[in-house]
């Protein structure tokens, strides 16, 4: 599991590789990450209020990760269905924390469920979300085809 952290870690692009995202858990019974405080991901003059768009980028890729280590044997996944529902503004400078598993796979489709919430309010969700993946399988895994990219 940790090697496979690391992975998903040393992948990243672009905006996520910005999340600077702290895996804190990861099992086959779901993920944990820990996205420390950005203020460019606010949207408001005090830099509190973080933009929904960061939470749904968020939950899509952990949901990801939890995919990639519940799963065994996926070549690639894309997202078919992402659904976010935002409970509460998302306003506050702690770290968002995020919890997502797998609780359902077949042999093409996975299906995700999550929430965030800001570390220290495990109490006050600020979003939950599901979602499904479609899953492709191949002779090499993902875990796999990145092991021997790192190696060569």
């Amino acid at each position: 599991m940790e090697q496979i952290a690391q992975m998903w870690n040393a992948r990243g692009k672009g905006l996520i590789t910005h999340m600077a995202l702290e895996i804190e858990k990861v099992s086959s019974e779901g993920v944990r990450v820990r996205m420390p405080f950005n203020p460019d991901f606010c949207v408001d003059k005090d830099q509190t209020l973080l933009h929904g768009g960061i939470l749904t980028a968020l939950l899509d890729s952990v949901f990801g990760l939890a995919n990639f280590v519940t799963i065994k044997g996926v070549s690639s996944m894309a997202t078919l269905d992402l659904r976010v529902d935002y409970l509460r503004a998302a306003r506050s400078r702690a770290d968002v924390i995020v919890s997502a598993h797998c609780f359902r796979k077949t042999r093409h489709i996975a299906f995700n469920a999550g929430n965030i919430w800001f570390d220290g309010h495990e109490d006050a969700e600020i979003a939950r979300g599901t979602a499904s993946f479609a899953l492709t399988r191949g002779d090499t895994s993902l875990l796999e085809a990145m092991t021997k990219g790192k190696a060569s």
